[in-house]
């Protein structure tokens, strides 16, 4: 025979949930959103600033979870001047111009600043 006993209840459990429910996340990801709008205007390569200046965000919340979506929209002839400086491009004359890593680096701090809080809201819940 099997038996199983147990003591207390489940206070912190529905305290926890409840405060889970209230919990806001698009406060927290337009903060890191724009916070990542700064990092990537800060480092991304300047000519004319267009490119640095068109850095924007787009938040989605379903109920699988969120998301945070950084977007650049200064495009010339269809293309996306952020990807060819990120990765590079051929020219046209047969060249080849080596793309510079800046997004990375820019971002990853972010990355890291929405991890740590999202550990400290479960650790202190």
């Amino acid at each position: 025979m099997i038996r199983i006993t147990t003591k207390g209840d489940f206070n912190n459990t529905f305290r926890f949930l409840n405060k889970m429910s209230k919990f806001q996340i698009n406060k927290i990801l337009e903060k890191y959103g724009q916070m990542g709008v700064e990092a990537l205007r800060s480092a991304t390569p300047v000519d004319s600033g267009r490119t640095a200046e068109s850095w924007g965000y787009e938040i989605s919340v379903r109920k699988e979870g969120a998301t945070i979506h950084w977007t650049n929209t200064n495009q010339n002839k269809g293309v996306y001047i952020a990807v060819i400086l990120q990765y590079g491009h051929g020219t046209g004359t047969g060249g080849y111009v080596q793309g510079v890593d800046y997004i990375n680096p820019a971002i990853r701090p972010v990355f890291d600043k929405i991890a740590e809080e999202a550990w400290m809201e479960v650790v202190n819940s």
